[in-house]
């Protein structure tokens, strides 16, 4: 079954994920890759990117941005206070905006919507403040749409951005903890209206302990939904 409808979608493990668009762009979400354990070192270093989503400025999903935009010159998206931030560190190819806003690249549109989590940049011994924590609907060439979620709990305005942006994909932590549980993940799936999922955010640490088995069976009575059960480096096409 084709899902992706031409593109590719490949987790590298905890929330991070490259898409290979139709068009034939690369785009990174929150590339928490060289520290994370769970991405594959075949993974880590990834030799080009066209674009790089930061769903909040803390260390798991900004990761390595700051590497990868200088050295592949791919252009950064990001909340306004995390990219004046990335500024100071050398990262000007870069892109600040807010919730509700769309941002277009070429013929891609990128959409940062509401999440609810925390966000703070460690930098040194300091933590400073990121600008709050966000989600992203990305069009696709082809009008695929997948909607990364970031960290969040599940909120009753998901049913907006289902009703807003009909997204075909749902990137949804649920390791529990830090984010969503596979319960709550289960009813942001019927508040979205999504009938594909890929959960993420789960297993990298001890801590998160949220399965995919979990959240299949908590939507056994929507057969409409298939929950992708990836591993990282896997990918859906």
């Amino acid at each position: 079954m084709s899902v992706m409808n031409g593109g590719s979608l490949t987790w590298l493990g905890h929330a991070a994920f490259r898409i290979d668009t139709e068009g034939g762009k690369t785009i990174l979400i929150d590339p928490f890759l060289k520290n994370n354990p769970a991405c594959p070192p075949a993974l880590q270093s990834p030799a080009r990117c066209d674009l790089i989503l930061v769903t909040h400025a803390h260390g798991d999903h900004l990761g390595d941005t700051i590497p990868l935009a200088v050295r592949t010159g791919a252009h950064v998206v990001a909340i306004v206070e995390l990219v004046q931030w990335l500024a100071t560190k050398g990262v000007t190819n870069a892109t600040g905006m807010n919730k509700g806003g769309t941002y277009s690249f070429g013929e891609i549109a990128v959409t940062m919507v509401h999440a609810l989590h925390s966000s703070s940049i460690a930098d040194g011994r300091h933590a400073l403040y990121g600008g709050e924590a966000a989600g992203f609907v990305v069009r696709l060439e082809n009008g695929f749409r997948v909607y990364h979620a970031g960290d969040t709990c599940v909120f009753s305005d998901m049913a907006l951005i289902g009703e807003l942006y009909q997204p075909d994909l749902a990137l949804l932590p649920i390791g529990d903890h830090y984010t969503m549980s596979p319960r709550e993940a289960a009813k942001a799936v019927r508040l979205l209206g999504v009938q594909h999922v890929v959960p993420m955010h789960m297993g990298t640490f001890p801590v998160l302990t949220g399965t995919a088995g979990q959240l299949r069976e908590l939507l056994a009575d929507s057969p409409e939904v298939t929950v992708h059960d990836l591993q990282p480096g896997e990918s859906l096409r």
